[in-house]
């Protein structure tokens, strides 16, 4: 599932210019951004648009399928800033497959939030270290994912290793 993005119109912003997408991202997932003074950076990634925060990816505004806008932190935005909200938790036999960027099957997932909607942006991690391995939408709701024992979970956007992961900027 490679993907040929590129980054394009990459512009300095000010934080009164982002502020309410920073906003929806705190709120959305509990967290403190706490950026003043940081340089901040807006970009096109090919559908998506991108913020850097002192030149790495923080966050990225995406439509879902539905077309309204979602606003989710990248996985070196959940390494940045530690959340306990929208998590699916996976066992160790689904990681290779998660970063070759196949989608995640139920039976992988151990635990989940249970705030989680089918359709919701979740993000995935191991449950016994707790650090990110892949973003992806929810196939069903938070008890379904951990329930359940056949079929998708998650489908896969955003992984470790991917070209987001490694962007050399």
């Amino acid at each position: 599932m490679a993907r040929d993005w590129q980054i394009k119109k990459r512009r300095p912003v000010r934080r009164k210019n982002i502020a309410p997408l920073l906003k929806d991202l705190e709120t959305n997932l509990g967290i403190d951004l706490a950026v003043e003074g940081a340089f901040l950076e807006m970009a096109n990634y090919g559908p998506w648009k991108m913020v850097l925060v002192n030149r790495v990816p923080l966050a990225v505004e995406l439509n879902d399928s539905d077309g309204n806008r979602v606003v989710f932190l990248t996985l070196r935005g959940f390494l940045s800033y530690p959340c306990e909200q929208r998590y699916v938790e996976i066992d160790h036999g689904a990681i290779p497959f998660l970063m070759n960027g196949a989608d995640c099957m139920v039976a992988g997932i151990h635990g989940a939030d249970e705030n989680i909607d089918a359709g919701d942006l979740v993000w995935v991690r191991d449950k016994d270290h707790k650090r990110p391995i892949a973003i992806g939408w929810a196939v069903k709701d938070g008890t379904a994912l951990v329930n359940d024992t056949k079929g998708k979970g998650l489908k896969n956007i955003h992984w470790v290793g991917d070209e987001l992961w490694e962007m050399e900027l």
